[in-house]
């Protein structure tokens, strides 16, 4: 699927020009409301629309999937990351046009538009079953990745953090969430035009007090990126980890999902901006994935990079049985022993396999918080789980060791140490960003989720959709979410397959829209 809109995008950035270039000042422009209208048919203006959808996509993903991607793919997965988004301007820019082109008035007034609208009308009511499965996907994905993961993430961080218990979590942010968008898109938009800009002024002014204090680290950070791209060296797991082919998954993946390209969520929110132009809505929307990616996600990796952070071991207790370790015994085919199902360790070091956290290797492992005594013994890896015995039979359950963060606390540690010259903390400044990321994720997927339902049981099902989004949102913060982040992922990969057929079939509307439009109109 990321192969797919990938090439679409390249595609489609051919057939329109390179319009991510040509146009962007003219988005920016659009943004400013030199062209606001508030005669135009719509609920709200156009920097609400862009708001709305990139409270939806400048998010987690901005924080854990940048450091993710480097953990994994090393730092050139982030040259990956701007080359996808280069062409995500493009796909964004035609999904919108399209969510505008072909909208619907409702009986009360409002528009509602998105991928289920421009399939059916735009390629015909012989269309309409794609149309529904997208539907379906989004309704199902806005529960699940869109609302209830964001609710468990926030009540993780209040839990570890401030020992806040989760019910109580979940109460506070379903109230808010419900608060919100009980009042519709029109409330959702007066939110996220304020909650958005000082989110990401938080995060980005953070981000950038630290490349001042780390400024000789900066060229350094992109000449590493730039030869890792091509020529990666191994990532934090370790010698083979970061070739090439895994530095480029990573980082296009992580580029599509972060900016949410392709996927047909943000042309529904983009579909309810006042213009009577959909070209110029498209315009806007083209300056998502340069917000989220190009700026955003940058400068997350750079914090990560010019501060080391990304391949530095650092001091951590861990549990023998913590869900975070893995355990990898040598095969005895490969000529090494291994004593039953055990991972021996001397003098701290595993003989016979490795100690993997977060799929990286573990430092030397020592039986006391000062280091001084390295663990000798056994772990035995029972069904009850991992169980670690000493040389003398003593059970050990807590080793010291140096580990490489990754995802959130990665970038949590980079803004630790980026900040420390100054002031110390630095990790709440993320604290603070996934908590509203997370808020302002699920209040905006609300929208995306009770269109949906709009379009497949009629307008009356949109206040029933809230009241049960409302509820998985409590859900979601008390409840272990493995298995329902796992099916979202795979309701998002539907909702951007059934979104690009759509796509590459209208792609011939949105050239011929778009060469009328700046016919027409100077920019």
């Amino acid at each position: 699927m990321v192969v797919i809109l990938l090439l679409f995008g390249v595609f489609i950035t051919v057939r329109l020009g390179f319009i991510q270039l040509t146009k962007l000042g003219h988005g920016l422009k659009v943004v400013r409301g030199a062209y606001d209208d508030p005669n135009d048919e719509g609920d709200i203006n156009h920097f609400q629309a862009l708001t709305t959808a990139l409270s939806a996509t400048v998010g987690i993903g901005n924080i854990a999937g940048v450091a993710l991607a480097i953990h994994i793919g090393g730092p050139g997965a982030i040259f990956w990351m701007w080359v996808t988004a280069f062409f995500g301007m493009a796909i964004k820019y035609s999904e919108v046009t399209l969510a505008q082109k072909y909208r619907v008035t409702n009986e009360d007034g409002s528009v509602s538009g998105g991928p289920m609208y421009y399939i059916e009308r735009g390629l015909g009511p012989n269309w309409k079953w794609l149309a529904v499965l997208f539907s379906i996907s989004a309704a199902i994905c806005a529960f699940l990745t869109g609302n209830a993961v964001q609710a468990n993430s926030v009540a993780d961080i209040m839990a570890s953090d401030f020992d806040i218990p989760r019910a109580i979590t979940g109460l506070l942010t379903a109230g808010l969430v419900g608060a919100v968008i009980l009042g519709g898109i029109k409330r959702i938009g007066y939110v996220t035009a304020r909650l958005v800009p000082i989110m990401a002024l938080l995060y980005v002014l953070g981000g950038l007090i630290i490349l001042l204090l780390h400024a000789d680290q900066i060229i350094p950070s992109f000449a590493l990126i730039l030869a890792n791209a091509f020529t990666p060296q191994a990532g934090a797991l370790g010698v083979g980890s970061g070739v090439l082919i895994l530095t480029l998954r990573y980082g296009v993946q992580r580029g599509i999902f972060s900016n949410e390209a392709g996927q047909g969520s943000a042309p529904i929110a983009h579909s309810a901006a006042k213009t009577d132009q959909p070209v110029r809505e498209g315009v806007v929307a083209l300056l998502e994935p340069f917000i989220d990616t190009i700026i955003v996600c940058s400068i997350t990796a750079l914090v990560i990079i010019s501060t080391g952070a990304w391949d530095m071991h650092h001091k951590t207790n861990i549990s023998p049985a913590d869900s975070t370790i893995e355990y990898v015994i040598d095969d005895p085919s490969n000529g090494n022993t291994v004593m039953g199902e055990s991972l021996v360790f001397v003098d701290g070091v595993p003989v016979n396999g490795k100690m993997l956290r977060y799929n990286a290797p573990v430092d030397t492992m020592f039986v006391d918080p000062d280091e001084v005594l390295p663990f000798s013994g056994r772990v035995e890896l029972t069904p009850e789980g991992p169980v670690a015995y000493a040389d003398d039979g003593e059970i050990i359950t807590t080793f010291t060791g140096g580990v490489v963060e990754t995802a959130t606390p990665l970038t949590a540690r980079a803004f630790e140490i980026g900040l420390a010259p100054i002031t110390g903390g630095g990790g709440i400044i993320v604290t603070i960003a996934v908590l509203l990321f997370a808020v302002s994720t699920s209040i905006s997927w609300s929208y995306y989720g009770d269109r949906a339902a709009q379009y497949l049981f009629g307008f009356k099902s949109i206040f029933w959709y809230r009241l049960v989004y409302v509820a998985m949102h409590f859900v979601g913060a008390v409840t272990a979410l493995t298995t329902i982040w796992a099916f979202g992922d795979v309701m998002l990969g539907f909702m951007a397959f059934f979104n690009i057929i759509g796509l590459i079939a209208l792609s011939g509307v949105v050239v011929k829209l778009t060469k009328e439009y700046f016919q027409n109109t100077e920019v």
